[in-house]
């Protein structure tokens, strides 16, 4: 099959470092958030551990942002600017996933170097990217310091508005952790996606 690069390497260490960092936030969130039911570390290590891991996801965000504003790739994330053919091309994504894939209908995305993403992917990355992970950022650091932040944290409503915010986002991000593997084995073979992201070559069907 012919190869196409789509994942440049500051983009493969990106996404790995943000999938292990992902997962060990939520290991330690649960435990923190639910003393006594799940008890991987002590206390005290998930709390050092869970503030610590946020901080390196905080910087390498700020990694996958520079480079996709300064390699103008983060067109890959833009929708259609057309909402007529933006609406169809959706239709036809979800069509595709919930019935077509079934029956051996081909894909109706393209992969090429600057759309990457099919309609409905451009989108909930855009929304995951440019929303929810600054807002969860954003209330995770007011959480590490109530004391500090406690100005900014009164303007929201308090701590348990605060708090509330941080983890529907995380109840959020524990079920993307399932279904982004899912699609990601939707491939024309069940590794393909995860070979590209380790390799950065793409095969075309």
């Amino acid at each position: 099959m012919p190869r196409i690069y789509v994942h440049p390497l500051p983009v493969r260490i990106w996404h790995w470092i943000n999938a292990l960092g992902f997962v060990t936030m939520i290991v330690t969130g649960f435990q923190i958030r639910y003393i006594g039911l799940i008890d991987v570390m002590s206390f005290r290590t998930a709390v050092v551990v869970h503030n610590w891991i946020g901080f390196v996801l905080i910087a390498n965000f700020f990694v996958w942002l520079l480079f996709y504003l300064f390699t103008d790739k983060i067109t890959v994330y833009h929708p259609d600017l057309n909402p007529t053919r933006q609406f169809r091309r959706s239709i036809r994504q979800m069509w595709y996933y919930g019935y077509g894939i079934f029956k051996g209908e081909p894909n109706p995305h393209h992969i090429s170097v600057y759309q990457k993403f099919n309609a409905m992917q451009g989108m909930t990355y855009q929304v995951i990217m440019l929303l929810l992970v600054p807002l969860q950022f954003y209330t995770g650091v007011l959480l590490w310091d109530v004391e500090r932040f406690s100005g900014m944290i009164d303007l929201l409503g308090g701590v348990r508005v605060v708090d509330t915010a941080h983890v529907l986002i995380f109840i959020f991000f524990v079920a993307f952790i399932f279904i982004h593997p899912y699609l990601a084995s939707l491939g024309h073979t069940r590794s393909a996606h995860f070979k590209a992201m380790l390799t950065g070559y793409e095969e075309l069907e």
